[in-house]
Order: structure tokens, then sequence, then C-alpha cells
């Protein structure tokens, strides 16, 4: 009779706490959701942006907070330091993390090609990365993916890090302003800053990596960029709330390739425009493709960032990457099957 009455108390007390652990899990997800963008209003982040205006998150009962930061390197300090719960910024990252120790984990793609665009100062001589020696290249910041890029563009062109300054100029106006101040010779940047440096005369394309085969080209294949990544200690202890925000990614993203150029910019905020709205609209629908069009890393895309960064980041580069643990496909196949 005892041991039946203390393995009925027992079993109570397993229920009692199990059902305090659901509360408390279901209160979390409850909670707010930071997520950290690296420049909120270039093109390269908008399906975020674009998931937060046709109230995607609001569905799926999330209460998220967008926040931006000028460079990605920038928005991964503020998910390693718990400020934020993801982030919206490279892939590439995942992968420079790891080779430092740190785990984090790419749950949704967004661009199969970088977006980036290496931009040449209409008062610099340069007509290719060959030219760069003693020369200043404009990334949003040091140890961004756009340093990352650059410094692999210059090596690949028979230029070592040595013969050229890199300088942290940001984007959107700080980059136009770096431009038009001389102060970098040439410089990576993505739409629709682009577009503006060219409709006003002020730069020229001298690489272009919005689309697949400018990417081949300068890259050695395809090379996925952009999309939302998480610390893997929060994708294990909220696997709802992941699987949330990749079926609104997952919407977003089959949003962008069932609407026009014009349908979608008509969502995003007015100040996005730059005070050209025509200008935005040509510059999105020159750069539909670069989009995946269901939130998955495109086959053999990380083998290539891998052997890119391990080209030019030290951190890298003799180091054994478990590219299996950077990124997983399982949300966005799931919210793709529902």
């Amino acid at each position: 009779m005892m041991k039946q009455l203390k393995k009925r108390v027992f079993c109570i007390a397993a229920a009692l706490l199990g059902a305090l652990a659901l509360g408390n899990a279901r209160a979390d997800d409850a909670q707010p959701l930071s997520i950290m963008v690296g420049g909120i209003s270039k093109f390269i982040y908008l399906p975020v942006k674009l998931a937060d205006q046709l109230g995607y998150f609001k569905d799926e009962k999330l209460n998220v907070e967008l926040l931006s930061q000028p460079s990605g390197v920038d928005a991964e300090n503020e998910l390693l330091s718990g400020a934020v719960q993801a982030v919206a910024g490279a892939y590439d990252h995942t992968i420079d993390l790891q080779s430092k120790g740190k785990e984090v984990r790419s749950i949704v793609t967004f661009l199969r090609v970088p977006g980036e665009v290496e931009v040449v100062s209409k008062s610099s001589p340069m007509k290719s990365m060959a030219d760069a020696k003693g020369k200043t290249l404009g990334v949003t910041g040091l140890g961004s993916s756009t340093d990352f890029l650059t410094r692999y563009m210059a090596l690949k062109s028979g230029v070592v890090q040595q013969q050229y300054s890199t300088l942290p100029v940001g984007a959107d106006n700080s980059f136009i302003a770096a431009v038009r101040q001389h102060r970098i010779d040439a410089g990576m940047t993505t739409e629709p800053t682009v577009s503006r440096l060219l409709e006003q005369g002020d730069a020229s394309v001298m690489v272009d990596l919005r689309t697949v085969d400018g990417t081949r080209e300068a890259l050695g294949g395809i090379y996925p960029f952009t999309g939302l990544y998480v610390d893997a200690r929060w994708l294990a202890s909220h696997q709802q709330q992941a699987a949330a925000l990749a079926r609104a990614m997952v919407r977003t993203m089959q949003y962008i390739h069932s609407h026009s150029a014009e349908e979608i910019a008509d969502k995003m905020p007015k100040d996005y425009y730059g005070g050209d709205k025509a200008l935005y609209v040509r510059a999105l629908k020159s750069t539909l493709s670069m989009y995946t069009a269901d939130g998955k890393m495109p086959t053999g895309g990380p083998e290539n960032v891998l052997r890119v960064l391990s080209t030019i980041n030290p951190a890298v580069k003799g180091k054994h990457i478990d590219l299996s643990r950077t990124y997983t496909n399982e949300y966005v196949g799931l919210a793709v099957a529902k």
C-alpha cells in the first residue's frame, strides 16, 4: 500500500512539473522576439521587413520587434550577447562563428546570390579589382560579409590585403557620402543604394553579384547570402517560435515570387524609397530573381561559401567546419509542406 501511495504521489508531482514546464514554454513563446537586421532598408533584407508589413508575424502569434544595424557583423554581436533572439544577416557568419567556437544556425535563406555590387567612383581610375593596389575600398564594416567578399575578389585578381586599404562606411546615405566625398575609390553596397549612385552618375558597376551568372564568374559558384539565423541554444529550446518564424518567411518568399515589383514596393515604408519610388521599383524589378522561392538553402551553396572563406579568412582557413551545423532546411521544409 505504501509503495502504491508513493508511486501515485510521484506521478502527480511529475505531471505538475510537466504542466509547469509547458506553461513556462508557452509564456516564453509569448515574449517579444527581437530580430536584428544588418541594414533594414537594403533589398538583401527586404523579406524580413515585408513579412512584418504583410502581418505574417502577427498571423503566427509572434510579437516581433525589428531592429537595425548598419553592418551584419554588429548584428552578429548583438545575437551573441543575448540582446536579440535572431539576426537577418549573411549566412557566411555562421561559418565564421563556428570556427571561433560559436554555434549559430540559419533557419531561412533569403538570397541565393549576394545581391551586392562593387561600384567604382567616377573620380577613380579603377577598371577592375586588379587595380586595387594603393586604393581605398569601402565595406559596411570590418569583418563583415562585404569585407570577406572584397578581400576574396581582390585576392582572386592578384592583389593581397596589404596592398590596399579597407574603410568601413556603412550603407545607404553614409556609403553614398563616402563616394561623393572621394573617401573611397570603390566599395561594396547593395540596392537601392546602387541605383541611387548610378542614377546620379556618382559611380559605375565594376562587379555585379546581383545575378547568378555574375556571382559564378566572381565567386566560382552559387553563393547563398542573407537569411535568418539564431543561436543554436535558443533554437533547441524554442522550436515552436522557430517554426513560426519559418512559416512567416516562407509565405513572404512566396509572396515575392507571385507579386509584381510595384505591388511589393507598395507594401514597404515610403521612407525606403529615398524620395524616388519609380527608381526603387525599377531596382527591385531587376533583382527579384535573387530571392529564393521557398527559403531553402540552395544545394552546393554552403560548400562554395566555405571554399571562399577558407581562402581569405584566417579564422576559417585550415579549420574543420561541419556545414550541417550551420543551417537547417527542417523548418522551411515543414512550412512548405503545410
